[in-house]
């Protein structure tokens, strides 16, 4: 327990703050992309702004101002100097940054890389990976890159609302597109035909929603986890201003389909309305601040082989004034059968330890995550890990059973939910306690903490 660290943010930005994204500690930390360098070990965010910050634990974090400016090729493309959404990866001795140029709402945005011989930069461009207007069903926003685990093969992930999200092929020597935007396309929506071979120039759509929901999906973000051979696209739905939420789906291939746990696809003709799993939403403990929106996550998998959801969030305000994001760091376990899910408590260092059933008895606080359309606050109820395997949640009553010193099953009716046991920093009460978070068979994750014995 010792080994848990609690760093208190700054004072939260103004309003009057709002036109600078270099604000102190996590503040306006928007669209993190995390990233551990194989060489110096140092963790590493990338954010909107091309703004980064270092680590040596994702815990305490170092600004170091920008590291990119927007070319003059995607300036004249976009009239925007903003950069938004970076992701990096290293191929060779080269570090690649992709990042998008774009304006708030349209679809004239593209996607440039640069390099740098060191993570921390500067990037110097190399050239735009794609680009797209409202001629195409698409938003050549939010990168982010995938390696084939089997052949090698580069990919791009990309895309925000409109057309859903997309996966691209690169070329692996210059990391741009292997098929390259030509100067001029038509696209005629109503047919959904191109006068030239565009959907080899923009990929593959692997997520989308439909019209009525804003086809609001966006931040597309991809891992591989060799346990279990699937790759795992993890998506935001809906409004980065108020329902925000992180969902999951996997596959046995980069293009997909990605499923969920009920077997329902990311994409369907007409889209998606609840398709995947809900990973993360806006919450709410007992005690503390309350929070809206999370999404627009980076995972990260570090030399220890512990995986991290990194995702901006915002305080709960309904208002119609701004609020400014921060950013959150927790541990992703994996249940027996292959999904993820993530721990109750933001990340404060691993305290090893395998626990009694004795000292888990007690009473919880428990945060459900359903889906709803538009995705509502999930707040705290009481829960119970009682004498004789007695469990009670509200008016639901079962039993729990210990597995090992850090995984437990709770049954109850028709439900079963695995789950990862560990010391959390529960940061609302400031104290360190007991944190359980666990998914069921239909993919329904929940956390819980430890209030009292």
């Amino acid at each position: 327990m010792e080994n848990l660290v609690y760093v208190e943010e700054p004072k939260k930005p103004t309003m009057e703050d709002f036109g600078n994204r270099e604000q102190p500690g996590l503040w306006m930390t928007h669209d993190p992309a995390a990233y551990q360098d194989p060489v110096s070990k140092n963790y590493y965010i990338y954010s909107t702004g091309a703004l980064l910050k270092k680590s040596e634990d994702m815990i305490h974090f170092t600004s170091l101002g920008k590291v990119c400016e927007v070319p003059e090729e995607a300036y004249e493309w976009t009239k925007s100097r903003d950069i938004w959404a970076p992701d990096i990866v290293k191929v060779g001795d080269e570090y690649r940054l992709y990042c998008s140029n774009s304006s708030w709402g349209v679809q004239q945005s593209c996607i440039f890389l640069a390099v740098s011989s060191s993570p921390e930069g500067p990037f110097e461009p190399r050239g735009i990976v794609i680009k797209t207007s409202d001629k195409l069903p698409v938003n050549a926003i939010d990168a982010n890159i995938i390696t084939d685990a089997k052949t090698g093969q580069m990919y791009m992930l990309y895309g925000s609302f409109w057309g859903g999200c997309y996966v691209l092929e690169l070329d692996v020597e210059t990391g741009l597109s292997k098929n390259p935007c030509p100067r001029k396309w038509t696209y005629d929506k109503k047919s959904d035909s191109f006068s030239c071979e565009m959907k080899n120039i923009i990929g593959t759509c692997v997520a989308k929603r439909p019209k009525y929901l804003s086809t609001a999906v966006e931040g597309p973000y991809m891992i591989y986890n060799e346990v279990f051979d699937f790759y795992y696209l993890f998506v935001s739905y809906g409004s980065l201003k108020s329902d925000y939420n992180i969902c999951v789906g996997r596959s046995k291939h980069i293009t997909g389909p990605f499923l969920d746990s009920k077997g329902e696809s990311l994409i369907s003709a007409l889209g998606t309305e609840t398709a995947g799993n809900l990973l993360m939403a806006g919450y709410e403990w007992n005690d503390g601040i309350s929070y809206m929106a999370p999404g627009h996550n980076s995972v990260l998998r570090n030399e220890e082989n512990d995986f991290f959801l990194v995702t901006h969030i915002r305080e709960k305000n309904f208002h119609d004034e701004p609020e400014p994001s921060t950013m959150q760091v927790r541990r992703i376990y994996f249940s027996e059968d292959g999904w993820p899910y993530v721990e109750s408590e933001v990340y404060a260092g691993k305290a090893e330890h395998e626990f009694t059933k004795e000292e888990l008895l007690g009473f919880y606080e428990r945060i459900d995550f359903y889906k709803t359309i538009p995705q509502g606050i999930s707040v705290s109820t009481p829960m119970k890990l009682g004498e004789e395997s007695y469990y009670e949640h509200c008016s639901v009553c079962g039993e729990w059973e210990m597995t090992d010193g850090n995984h437990l099953e709770i049954t109850y009716g028709p439900y079963k939910e695995k789950t990862t046991v560990a010391y959390v920093f529960d940061r609302e009460r400031q104290v360190t306690t007991i944190g359980i978070c666990g998914i069921d068979e239909e993919g329904r994750s929940f956390w819980a903490k430890k209030i009292s014995d």
